[in-house]
């Protein structure tokens, strides 16, 4: 174990770290050496470029970087970029752009774009007096202490929107919040928040010091426990849907007829209810979502974290997307709290992020909010088209089919007579094995 133990491991150079990670941890295995070596940008700057976003790099994790056309939002056609490794993701989402783009296609709604943050902290002592203090005295001061930070932000239309004190001692003994709202116009906004937020602080600690209307243990009791933005963020919303009339849409039904919007609704239902269910259907839509997120140079984490925590929001886990029929017209839409920006962080660095954005015609942050979402309902249609239909594996088995071939190195021959096989049989590993040996040995003969 000691020697696994090292230290000042963040000053060695990229070449010592490598070294000493695989001298270490690999047994000196040559063949990790040159896969970590061949995965280097050999554009120094690049590579330099890309060390910089991260600490103690040792090489490059590469992601495909796919477009998925024929997306109509709004009036408007995108093709739009996504970064996944999941390899049915990108046809799902073009398949499904196509089915909708001579029905009206997708239409959207921005329902928000404010964004949280909190100064937590407690205080052991008079409500009233606090509530009258903060109400009459902090929150002017509060705006006005950080002008500094919010002088540019309130240029561009942003800034801070609000700023409240929240009781929070029934869920916490002597626990408050302050609460304060923020837009960041086309920055996702966390180092603007929390920078005001901590500015808050400080702002706090000085006014309550000197308040004569605290007594000394008040003052004392009084303590900052933490300022930080939260990711959840359900007043920074989008809406994405579709809508045609049931009679078109069981056209497309591939010999379900009336039975197919039924059955649609009905697997909907049951992610709104069942949270086995909706976990799985949840992840098919955050496929979508993270793909252009993480294409677009965006916190897919955050994302993520503020999604999951919405599909709680009325005490039980369920479904992003829901559906309807009314007067004859089939709708299906997702509402979904998303918080991205378009300048700043790696969307002014990673070159290919600046392409993704060039793609989608430099999109501002709500814009780019509406391609997202689109992004997230596509794909669940898609999946749930496919369940209700033919089932979710004839397309991941023949993606599948493809990752096999290339694990065992089949030449092009090879790959077309294989799909040409596998159209009437089930892919399993040891089953593409089996063929595809027969096919060699039988080459093998003939020579």
């Amino acid at each position: 174990m000691k020697n696994k133990i090292v230290e000042g491991f963040s000053k060695f150079s990229k070449e010592e770290k490598t070294e000493w990670l695989l001298n270490t941890y690999t047994q000196k295995e040559e063949n990790i050496k040159e896969i970590v070596k061949k995965y280097l940008n050999s554009y120094e700057e690049l590579q330099k470029l890309h060390d910089e976003f991260a600490e103690n790099t040792i090489t490059n994790f590469y992601l495909p970087f796919s477009v998925a056309p024929n997306f109509l939002i709004n009036g408007q056609v995108y093709a739009i970029p996504m970064a996944i490794e999941e390899s049915s993701v990108v046809a799902a989402a073009s398949k499904a752009a196509k089915f909708w783009l001579d029905k009206g296609g997708f239409k959207t709604t921005i329902l928000g774009t404010k964004k949280t943050g909190h100064v937590h902290f407690t205080f052991k002592g008079n409500k009233e007096k606090l509530r009258l203090f903060f109400e009459n005295h902090l929150k002017d001061k509060l705006f006005l202490e950080s002008i500094h930070i919010t002088k540019n932000m309130q240029s561009r239309g942003g800034g801070i929107l609000a700023i409240d004190l929240i009781d929070k001692t029934a869920e916490l003994e002597n626990y408050f919040q302050i609460h304060a709202q923020f837009d960041t116009i086309n920055a996702m906004g966390a180092n603007f928040i929390n920078s005001c937020l901590e500015q808050f602080a400080k702002t706090f600690k000085k006014e309550i010091a000197k308040e004569t209307q605290f007594s000394e243990e008040e003052k004392n009791s009084f303590s900052i426990i933490m300022c930080i933005l939260s990711n959840y963020t359900p007043e920074c919303m989008v809406r994405a849907e579709v809508s045609c009339s049931v009679e078109v849409l069981n056209a497309n039904a591939r010999g379900l007829n009336e039975e197919y919007v039924h059955k649609f609704i009905q697997a909907i239902k049951i992610a709104e209810i069942e949270p086995y269910r909706a976990a799985t259907h949840n992840k098919g839509i955050m496929n979508g979502v993270d793909s252009v997120v993480i294409a677009t140079g965006n916190d897919f984490r955050a994302v993520e974290a503020s999604a999951h925590a919405y599909a709680c929001k009325d005490g039980k886990y369920a479904s992003l997307t829901h559906c309807e029929v009314e007067n004859g017209i089939f709708r299906f839409w997702l509402d979904l709290p998303l918080a991205v920006g378009t300048v700043g962080g790696l969307t002014k660095l990673h070159p290919l992020v600046k392409v993704a954005l060039k793609i989608l015609g430099d999109p501002s942050a709500t814009k780019l909010m509406e391609i997202i979402a689109v992004a997230g309902l596509a794909q669940n249609f898609g999946a749930i088209n496919a369940m209700i239909t033919t089932g979710i594996q004839q397309g991941h088995m023949k993606m599948h089919l493809f990752n096999i071939l290339l694990e065992l190195k089949a030449t092009e021959e090879e790959k077309i007579k294989m799909v040409d096989f596998f159209k009437t049989e089930t892919v399993s590993y040891n089953k593409v094995i089996e063929i595809l040996s027969g096919l060699r040995n039988n080459a093998t003969k003939q020579l």
